[in-house]
């Protein structure tokens, strides 16, 4: 849940939004808007030197929302089982089906990461991207500049 909320809240921070003002005039009120802007927030991700691996036995249920939903409940089951990360980056999976072709099994493997030092761009961090969306320096993800 805490995951799905970072994610949300990251993602309201990151969409392209319209500034607009209230006009009075006399006895409407009509909204003009001004150009648009893009909010950025920054932040590192510290991914861990420790390979995890966790071993998940699909139920019905949530096989019923397909595949990417079996492999996001595992990797949530994960990330809680070992240190609470954020993200599992390298995701590796590995599925068992049974001979009538369903998925029993699941096993997720990466690397455990958070994201730390929620921030605004600044001049160092904008330098690393260009106006064309070619990238100039680190790799950039979502706003996210990934630590070294």
């Amino acid at each position: 849940m805490k995951k799905f909320l970072l994610i949300s809240v990251v993602m309201m921070m990151t969409t392209s939004c319209n500034m607009s003002k209230l006009v009075s005039t006399g006895s409407h009120n009509t909204f003009s808007s001004s150009k648009p802007y893009v909010s950025h927030v920054y932040a590192d991700l510290d991914v861990s030197t420790t390979k995890i691996s966790h071993f998940y036995i699909v139920p019905a249920t949530v096989s019923r929302g397909g595949y990417d939903n079996v492999v996001n409940t595992a990797v949530r089951e994960a990330l809680l089982n070992n240190g609470n990360g954020d993200v599992l980056v390298g995701l590796e999976t590995q599925a068992k089906y049974n001979r009538k072709g369903i998925l029993e099994s699941i096993t997720v493997t990466g690397y455990p990461a958070k994201y730390i030092n929620f921030r605004r761009p600044t001049e160092e961090d904008l330098k690393f991207s260009s106006s064309d969306g070619k990238q100039n320096g680190p790799a950039l993800f979502g706003g996210l500049k990934l630590k070294k």
